[in-house]
């Protein structure tokens, strides 16, 4: 039942997926089966040649004029073709250009309290590499299905015309073609699932080794490592094997019963012919013309149905990957409040309250928060065990997640969609894990649009010039996501340079003097209290007792419900 449902939802979602390119895609196919019906009177022309050359009592057209028809119309069909498959790539672009950018709208607006927040290798396998699983599917399946439905029965009925023999043969032959896609199409699809689980899993598995390098070393787990990523590897080359496996013995199939009728037609044209063979058509015995051209249509017969069962297995693909968008998309998500676009700054003094507010843990777990009346310029430290709910509580002040019940004051405005975007304008955040984008180091520190100036006395505020200058190009370096070619505490100075740099009215510290060593942790701890020294308000998050003493006011978190 929950294979039928999980099957049901992503067929669901498909539709949904293709339905922005679905007219282009109809097109596609309508010029397809437009290319795929010139054939028949090339064929004509080409039995119409060689019966002339065999029987000169025939009637004797040109050559030339034969040659010039079967040439034009040669060209006429792949020039439709060429237009089907450039409609088809474009609805392509379109449909997978849409859905990057919905997947990573909304895993942009996803809370860093998600329990459910896919980790980022994941979501990039998914943009990157599932998603263009569908590209074979979107640019062939609606072609091929579109050709099974007109071109098989057009020449069936040709045939039918000419030779109830032929006709029968490809009339039998003919539906065995289906009946074994979808048997096979059945254990493909669970195959193609399973596939782009182990993509997914493999990618995620790769992120988290090497954000923990530091620390295999260290442990010496680099053996217990390469044995892990052997298994993971060997699952997807094993899945992988699975899937082509299913694809290989279907086309075999395929092939089998294509070949057969394709056989049988040729002999049964071959003996009438030859006179062998008095039965099969309507009365007059088969022409040399007919002959010809029934067999130059039998593998016409069977070639769309050749193409629907390959593009069947581009559909299990495309079925298996809708499935995990229409699961991550069932699945619960705690988004930021608002829309994460850039606003104006929120009016208003930067002013805090809370009343009441509780949030509910993945783990079921009820925090509750007490009630905070903060002035602008405020210095506060949160303080409590771990899991007390300190991170929490910054996440809920930034709106980052929303509280289960309560209510939360910034600026003199309630802090919802309406207000968010705005009021976080106003916050630097400071994290415990420094990120930065994957451009330089200059760029960074204008993230948030702070002009050059300003940027020079945001690193003389958090005494990081020396770092800067340190760096293999300088401001021109790039240091990657986590930060490398700087320390833990350098990253962080480098994080109070850009947040000052944007000239905050509140600055939210998660543990930032974390993991560091005395001196660092002062640095830091100084460039902190400069950004507030400037009529910003301070909220850490800490352990840190010398960082707790420099605060105006301490609040110890630690009730659950």
């Amino acid at each position: 039942m929950a294979e039928t449902a999980d099957r049901d939802a992503g067929r669901d979602r498909l539709a949904a997926l293709v339905a922005p390119g679905a007219r282009d895609l109809r097109r596609a196919g309508v010029l397809s089966v437009a290319a795929a019906l010139i054939w028949l009177p090339q064929a004509a022309i080409v039995a119409l040649a060689i019966a002339a050359l065999l029987d000169p009592a025939l009637p004797q057209l040109p050559p030339l004029v034969l040659a010039a028809g079967f040439a034009g119309l040669g060209l006429a069909r792949a020039w439709l073709a060429a237009l089907s498959e450039a409609r088809a790539s474009h609805a392509a672009d379109r449909v997978l250009g849409l859905e990057r950018q919905r997947l990573i709208e909304d895993e942009a607006l996803r809370g860093p309290l998600d329990p459910n927040r896919p980790a980022s290798a994941e979501v990039t396998a998914l943009a990157a590499q599932k998603l263009e699983a569908l590209r074979p599917f979107l640019t062939r399946y609606q072609p091929a299905r579109m050709r099974v439905a007109i071109l098989p029965p057009a020449i069936l009925a040709l045939s039918f015309w000419f030779s109830w023999a032929v006709g029968s043969v490809l009339l039998v032959a003919g539906p065995l073609i289906p009946v074994f896609m979808a048997l096979v199409g059945l254990a493909a699809r669970e195959a193609s699932a399973r596939q782009m689980e182990e993509i997914g899993s493999l990618n995620g598995l790769l992120m988290e080794r090497l954000s923990a390098l530091v620390d295999i070393r260290v442990l010496d787990a680099g053996a217990r490592t390469l044995a892990r990523f052997d298994r993971a590897a060997d699952e997807l080359r094993r899945q992988t094997m699975e899937v082509l496996r299913i694809a290989f013995l279907s086309s075999t199939v395929l092939e089998l019963f294509a070949a057969l009728g394709v056989a049988m037609v040729a002999v049964y044209v071959g003996f009438a012919l030859l006179g062998e063979i008095g039965f099969g058509t309507w009365g007059a015995p088969l022409g040399v013309g007919a002959g010809i051209f029934l067999l130059l249509m039998a593998p016409d017969f069977f070639q769309p149905l050749r193409d629907l069962a390959a593009a069947w297995h581009d559909k299990s693909a495309a079925v298996a990957v809708a499935a995990e968008l229409a699961a991550a998309e069932a699945a619960g998500r705690r988004n930021i409040a608002g829309q994460g676009a850039a606003a104006a700054p929120l009016a208003g003094p930067a002013r805090i309250a809370t009343r009441g507010v509780a949030f509910e843990t993945a783990a079921g777990h009820r925090l509750l928060f007490p009630d905070l009346d903060l002035p602008p310029g405020s210095r506060v430290a949160l303080t409590g065990p771990s899991g007390a709910g300190k991170s929490t509580l910054l996440a809920l002040l930034a709106g980052l997640a929303a509280p289960a019940s309560g209510r939360i004051e910034v600026a003199g405005q309630p802090l919802g969609a309406d207000t968010a975007d705005a009021w976080r304008t106003r916050i630097g955040w400071v994290s415990q894990t420094p990120h930065f984008l994957n451009r330089s180091l200059a760029d960074n520190l204008a993230l948030a649009g702070g002009n050059a100036a300003r940027v020079e006395q945001a690193l003389d505020l958090a005494q990081a010039r020396a770092v800067v200058s340190a760096l293999p190009r300088g401001r021109a370096t790039r240091l990657g996501e986590t930060g490398a070619g700087v320390s833990g505490g350098e990253a962080r100075r480098l994080t109070i340079a850009r947040a000052a740099a944007a000239s905050p009215g509140v600055i939210l510290a998660d543990e930032p003097t974390a993991d560091l060593d005395p001196e660092t942790a002062r640095l830091v701890t100084d460039g902190l209290m400069r950004l507030a020294d400037g009529g910003a308000m301070l909220i850490v998050a800490t352990h840190d007792p010398d960082l707790v003493a420099r605060m105006d006011r301490q609040i110890a978190l630690g009730d659950t419900a």
